[in-house]
Order: structure tokens, then sequence, then C-alpha cells
């Protein structure tokens, strides 16, 4: 038996040489192969088999009507763990997993027409798992002797590894163009020695504008930089090679299409990329907008300036009222003066103790202020006395400098919330500037009047104004118009940041305008309004609260917005809301009125939400009214927590309103 299986290479000597594959097909059973046994396979197979054995490109060729399976070494390892079981077999059971792909290729091929796939994708089972592959390979007929397609013949490279390893690269060539894209940093890459972008950045665009740069030359993209420099510094380093570092260097660019040039500052690097040749191919550019920087540095530096001659100006304040201290205290000192000499000099010493007093308080209080240290005392107060005291304080400067003080103020009474002794400083401050900084003789305007907003007072003057480049400033810490240089008027230049402070504190605001030097000025300031006793009287006594229309709600939220808001809604639905922020004026409410539902929120700033409802369910006069908690925690113990507290409802932020409106009507109802 195993002599009729042998196959000697002197009988078939097609199958001589072959390599592995060769020696297999000496020595393999046919007897289940439809290819039958070699000594039977026609010469037209033959001839292609002796072929394919002695090549080293991987081939393989299908014969017969149930297409019988040969191939050469080179095949072997496409096959993977097919291998050897494929050999003889039938093409369609050893490719199954991908018959669906290559059938329509095999039909074409016996049909006698050839057919070339250049990295068709496949799922393949050849390793025990699933894998995609991909290969390049033509099908090819193969004819008997009577010239009919008797089989079809292949030649294949597999290119999977080839694919996989160009994918990684588009993956990792996108991932760098992400980080390219997203990098905070300008950048941009020009080419050749015209310079014409290649790529840019969101960065970069972000700076010039968003325009159509790539396949454009710098002259030609970029036209508003000619003449700052930029295109001469590409040249310059495109010619020599050498990297080009700048640092907060001007750029003038339009950003938007007829729009003027506005300036940024940069920080940015050319350098140079070369070929393969070693030669300068383009500039790659990488920089940052560092304008916000340069701004505050500027600011800085402008601080820093403002406080160096906050300084000399404090030591030519404190020098001046210590000369005549000095002067007068030698006097003294020498024993020589008669009794009128002595009050004079006293008097002196006395005047400018109390000028120096003024200054350093000065410094205290702006030093409180902008640390937030100053608190003010609330009061009811009539304006109109306020503003008398101020100018009271001030009349001495007006009619030493024989200024006329013209007053226009309201004749209805005017009251506003404030600490008494901030308020006369703050306006005796402005009328001391405006007597101060306008020339002898001048005109001073006080008027105080009613507005939408609240009271406003104005100091109008037509002294020596302000200068443009100085009125956006002027509130800010050490500022001061220009002075002569004799420095008469005095001062720090801490005045009107104290005012603005102040006025802030007191919920206000402050402004100034002017139309520019020696064309005089106007300081404006804004305070709420409170409601006078002849305001109260005038106003309409409330209705009384129709009971059976809606229920008295209590709304208890420190969340101002969310409480007015809630409020407004169950108002629009016909209920009678009151609204607190703590839980000390909820329990002070609920004492007073009695709601039949409170709403509560659960984190208030001074009384637990459970706490208030136990003791809204203690006091006789609330103990039965409805309790919902609005809370934005809506676990089960939560919930739990609530009931045991006394709740009747729980609900969850943001509560449902239809929900909430079917309690009340539930509850409405429930009372009749």
């Amino acid at each position: 038996m195993k002599q009729e299986h042998a196959i000697p290479s002197e009988w078939l000597p097609f199958l001589s040489g072959g390599g592995m594959m060769g020696a297999m097909m000496r020595s393999h059973d046919w007897s289940s192969s439809p290819l039958g046994h070699p000594r039977t396979w026609p010469q037209a197979l033959r001839t292609v088999v002796g072929l394919m054995l002695n090549s080293k490109f991987p081939m393989f060729v299908a014969w017969g009507p149930e297409l019988g399976f040969l191939y050469n070494d080179s095949y072997v390892p496409i096959l993977g763990e097919k291998h050897p079981d494929a050999l003889g077999a039938r093409f369609h059971d050893i490719w199954a997993e991908i018959w669906d792909d290559i059938h329509p290729l095999i039909v074409r091929a016996l049909r006698g027409e050839a057919t070339y796939m250049d990295r068709l994708p496949l799922r393949m089972h050849r390793h025990g798992y699933d894998e995609d592959t991909w290969f390049t390979f033509s099908y090819s007929p193969v004819r008997d002797e009577s010239g009919t397609v008797a089989g079809m013949y292949c030649a294949c490279v597999e290119a999977t590894a080839e694919v996989l390893a160009e994918r990684y690269r588009e993956e990792e060539n996108q991932r760098l163009m992400a980080l390219f894209e997203q990098a905070p940093g300008i950048i941009a890459v020009l080419r050749g020695p015209n310079h014409v972008f290649e790529l840019t950045n969101h960065s970069y665009l972000e700076l010039i504008g968003q325009r159509e740069l790539v396949g454009k030359p710098a002259r030609e993209a970029l036209p508003e930089v000619a003449g700052q420099g930029f295109f001469e510094l590409l040249d310059q380093v495109y010619d020599s090679g050498q990297p080009f570092v700048g640092h907060d260097v001007s750029l003038r660019i339009q950003r938007e299409p007829n729009a003027p040039l506005e300036e940024r500052f940069i920080d940015f690097v050319y350098q140079p990329f070369r070929d393969h040749k070693g030669e300068v191919a383009g500039i790659f550019v990488e920089g940052s907008d560092v304008t916000a920087r340069k701004h505050v540095e500027d600011e800085l530096r402008a601080a820093n300036s403002q406080k160096d001659q906050f300084l000399a100006m404090l030591a030519h304040e404190l020098r001046n009222p210590l000369a005549p201290i000095t002067t007068a205290a030698q006097l003294l000192q020498s024993g020589q003066l008669d009794a009128q000499g002595i009050r004079n000099a006293s008097n002196i010493i006395a005047r400018q103790a109390e000028h120096m007093t003024d200054l350093v308080n000065d410094l205290l209080d702006v030093s409180r202020v902008t640390r937030g240290l100053v608190t003010i005392e609330k009061e009811d107060l009539d304006l109109i006395e306020v503003v008398a005291e101020a100018v009271e304080q001030v009349r001495p400067l007006i009619d030493a400098r024989r200024h006329e003080l013209r007053t226009e103020i309201a004749s209805e009474p005017l009251h506003v919330a404030g600490d008494r002794t901030r308020l006369i400083q703050v306006l005796s401050n402005i009328l001391n500037n405006a007597a101060k900084y306008t020339p002898p003789g001048g005109l001073i305007v006080l008027r105080v009047r009613r507005d939408a907003e609240g009271v406003t007072i104005a100091v109008c003057d037509n002294g020596q104004g302000i200068e443009p480049q100085v009125l956006p400033y002027i509130f800010d810490l050490f500022i001061q118009a220009e002075r002569t240089p004799d420095r008469s008027q005095g001062g720090l230049g801490i005045g009107l940041a104290l005012v603005k402070s102040l006025v802030v504190l007191h919920g206000g605001r402050v402004e100034a305008h002017s139309k520019g030097a020696g064309r005089g000025s106007e300081f404006v300031v804004h305070l709420p309004l409170l409601a006078t006793p002849a305001m109260l009287e005038a106003a309409p006594a409330p209705a009384p609260l129709d009971t059976d229309s809606g229920l008295r709600v209590l709304v208890v939220d420190d969340n101002v917005d969310a409480a007015q808001m809630l409020a407004t809604l169950l108002e629009m639905n016909g209920h009678h809301v009151s609204i607190e922020y703590d839980g000390k004026g909820a329990l002070a409410r609920a004492a007073r009125e009695h709601p039949q539902v409170t709403l509560l929120d659960i984190g208030l700033p001074d009384i637990d939400g459970h706490e208030l409802a136990r003791q809204l369910r203690a006091a006789p006069g609330t103990a039965g009214t409805v309790l919902i908690a609005l809370t934005g925690y809506g676990q089960p113990e939560d919930q739990k927590r609530a009931q045991e507290a006394g709740f009747d409802y729980h609900m969850v932020k943001p509560a449902d309103l239809a929900r909430l409106l079917e309690l009340l009507a539930e509850v409405k109802a429930r009372r009749g």
C-alpha cells in the first residue's frame, strides 16, 4: 500500500524539487482529493504546478469542477493553521469565511477573465481567531489541452502589515494635526523663498483674522503687514538659515474685513527647516499672542509709576506742614516771642498739625476701604440735611476762592439709607475738588434731584477740567490730573478713589464727565432712594387679602432669584405669597401671618430647614401649616429625614411646578 501512494520524483518530474510543498505532494495521500492521483493530472495542470512550486512568489492553483487546491512554500504563511490540511482540499472548504468576498472573482476567472485586486480587505480565520487582512492578488484562468478553462491560478501578496502601518501613520498624523490645530500658540508652516503658507492652526487664524491663507505667499495673504519688518525677517531667515526670535513685537493687523488695523503683541520664532539636500526649504513659525500679558505689564508699570509719584507727592505734602511747624517750634524755643507771637506760632502749629492729621486719616481710610475693612452704619437720612452739612464744611474754601455756589435742590423730601459721616465725606470731597481746581471767581453748581433710579447729586464747575486720557482712570488710586509746578492745590490723589468706594458701599455709583482741559467737569453720585413718610402716606392702603381666592403661602429660600420667581408663579395662580430669605425671618413672618402653606428650602444660612420645620410645628400659630420641603437632596434617607422633621411633602429642586400647583389645589380643597 505504501508503494502505491509513493510518488518517486523520477516518475513525475514536474514534482521534483519545489521545496517543502514539492516533497509533501510527492508523499501525500491523494485518495480523498478531488484532484485524484498526480499521475492522472493533465499536462496543463502539471505545467502550472511545476512553475508554481519553483517560484518564490506566494501562489496557488485551484483545478477542476471542485477546485482542488495546490500551493507553494511561499503561500504556507498565508494559510496559517489551515496548512497542511489545505493541500488537495476543496477551495471553498479552505476559505469558507471569505468565500462571499472572493467567489465573484473566481467565477470571472473560470469564465476566462483575469482579475486584479489591490489591497482587498478580507476577514480571515487562520490562527484560531478572526482577523482583518488585506491582499493584493490576481486571478487568472488556466486552460486544459482543449483550450477549455479548467481551473484558475493566483499570485498574491499579503499587504496587511503595510496597510496597518499606513493606518497607524495616518492616525499618528491625524493626532499630530489635531495637536497642531489645538495648540494654544500660533503655528504656521511657510515653504519656499516666497513664504507660501502650507499649514496654519486655529490660534494663528485667531491672531490674524479668519481668512484663506494656505497656498498664498505671505506678502499676498497679509498685505497690511508690509512695512512692519516681518517679511524682511522671513527673507533674512530663509537666506541665512539662521532662526530669529522676537519678544513683545508689535503687529498691526486687519482682523476683520474693512476694519481698522488692530495692534497686537507677539512672541515668536522663525525657525528654518531643510530638505534632504540640506538646503533651506521653508520656515516654521511658532509663537504666542501676548497682547493681554503686555497690557497687564504696561498696567503694572503704570501702577508702579503712580506709586512712585504718590510717594513723591506724599513726601511733598508732609514736608509742607512740617516746615511751618518746625519754624514755629524754633521761634517758641527761642523765648523771644511776645504773647501775640506765641499765639500766632501756636495757631500755625495747630493748623498744620490738623492738615497732617487729615492727610494721615485719608491714607488710613483708603487703606481700610481697599482692603474691605470699612463697614458703614446705615440709618434713614434726610439727604438735604447731609448736603447742607457737606456745603457747610467746604464753604470756607469756596468763599476764600471767591466762587459762586449755585444750588438747585429738589423741594420734595429725599431720604436715603446711609452713614451720615461717610456721605458727608463723599460730598465734601467732591465739592472740595471743585473749589480747588476752579480758578478764583468760578462757578460751582450743586444739583440734587430725584430720578428713575433714585436720587442724583451732581457737582458741576467751570474749572480746569480733566484730560481725556485721565478721565477713564480718575477714580483709580493715586490718579491726579496735571498740576502746576508749585502744586499749589496739594492732595494725594486718593480722594476720588475713596469717594467711589464709599458710594459703592451705599449701593450707588459715581460718574465723572469733562469735555477736556479748561472746560470744567461734573461729578454725579447716584444713590438708591428710601420711601419717605410722605410717600408712604400718599401710597394707597393695601387691599385686604381675598383669602377665598387663594392660599396664604410663605416661601423661604436664601436664593433670592429662586424665591422671587417661585412667588411670582404662585401669585399668578391666585395665591398670596410672602418671602423670607433666612430662618429667623421666616419664624417671625409665620408668627404674624399664620401661612396655610410654607415652602422651605432645607439649606438655609442660619437655621437648618429641618430644625425650622420642627419649630414651626411646635408653635401654636403655625402647627397646622402644610410644610413642603424644597431641596436639592432627593435620596430616600433625605425624604425620611424631612418626614421625621414634620414635613408633609418633599420636592426635589428644580421643583415640578405643575405638581406643586396640584398640591396647593388639594390643600385648598381640603380646607374648603
